[in-house]
């Protein structure tokens, strides 16, 4: 069967209901309230431990502010791990799409500095942010899809050919010359009583994520492609071009994210961005997210951004050295696939 045939799209008969499992089946199996459970503990101790500096206004805002850029991420990657995928390229991505933004801002500003940039220079840096994540994403989306090239395999070139053209770029020196309208706005602004701007473009991002998986013809498609890729192919689904928008969204969001990043740290930060891809598979996995495919939700990707973060945050100000931070995620993060792993069985076995 060609590939134009096989992604041709028909309504599918709907499956039969399945029996009505009780309250306590109901709560046994939900994962993300378990996890929410564990957030909540975490909080609550570091809570106790320290009432004087963790439980704060100051302390969460930053909190929330710190993870906004991550959670965009995230929310880009659960799609991805969904799909049975993975994306190792996110936290170059959003690099590269930071030094496009920036660079775009500087070249169209007078003598190359744009610092006192307008909004219309703003707006253009913003596109080429944008851009530059879609840019990997449907590259790593066509790889994947069309070349059935393994997504491991593909993102990790994409790692490092991604950082590689942003060091090339700017030539291994980060650009700081980023617009104090962007900066006081989107960076350090706030709106709704106080309300960082960050974290309002992180909460737009996940609801409008989690409409996009949870109530859509695409989030059920998106299912369906984790849950047996040949069998969704057979029942119509167009595999192959779900999976390249997958993607290409995956590194539009890291494009904003890099955006996001720019303006709150002024500066291209470069080096420190090494992890993210890491951190965002964590968070997404940690929350219920299957890496086998098939299953996982925004709301979980959300609570398992927050756990890292709140655990970071808690060690600091509970004087904790930073050395046992890595370990305690780590920790976290094999429990949360080691709990996967249990689930499938017990699935495998009805």
């Amino acid at each position: 069967m060609s590939e134009s045939s096989s992604d041709t799209t028909v309504n599918a008969p709907d499956p039969a209901p399945l029996p009505e499992r009780t309250w306590w089946q109901r709560l046994a199996g939900a994962s993300t309230l378990w996890i929410g459970l564990v957030l909540i503990v975490l909080y609550a101790a570091f809570s106790v431990l320290r009432p004087d500096a963790f439980p704060t206004r100051f302390t969460l805002q930053t909190l929330l502010i710190e993870t906004a850029v991550l959670l965009v991420l995230s929310i880009g990657m659960t799609f991805i791990i969904i799909t049975a995928g993975i994306d190792l390229s996110v936290g170059m991505v959003l690099i590269f799409a930071g030094v496009i933004g920036a660079k775009t801002m500087e070249w169209l500003s007078p003598g190359q500095d744009a610092t006192h940039a307008g909004w219309g220079i703003i707006a253009i840096g913003f596109v080429g942010s944008l851009a530059g994540g879609a840019f990997w994403g449907l590259v790593n989306g066509l790889l994947v899809a069309k070349a059935k090239i393994p997504p491991l395999i593909v993102t990790l070139g994409s790692f490092g050919a991604a950082l590689g053209a942003a060091q090339l770029i700017t030539g291994g020196v980060d650009t700081r010359t980023v617009p104090d309208n962007l900066r006081d706005t989107l960076g350090f602004g706030t709106l709704l009583g106080g309300i960082p701007v960050l974290v309002l473009v992180a909460a737009v991002v996940t609801l409008a994520g989690a409409w996009l998986l949870h109530t859509t013809r695409f989030g059920r498609y998106t299912y369906a492609i984790g849950s047996s890729a040949e069998a969704a192919r057979r029942a119509g689904i167009g595999v192959t071009r779900h999976l390249i928008l997958v993607y290409l969204m995956a590194g539009t969001l890291a494009g904003l994210a890099g955006f996001m990043n720019l303006a709150y740290f002024g500066t291209t930060t470069i080096a420190g961005h090494t992890t993210d891809n890491l951190d965002a598979i964590a968070g997404v996995v940690i929350g219920g997210t299957s890496l086998f495919g098939g299953a996982g939700s925004v709301l979980g990707t959300v609570i398992g951004v927050f756990i890292p973060s709140v655990l970071r945050k808690g060690f600091v100000i509970a004087g904790v050295p930073v050395f046992w931070q890595p370990i305690a995620v780590s920790v976290v993060l094999v429990a949360a696939v080691w709990f996967d792993q249990i689930r499938r069985r017990a699935r495998d076995r009805k």
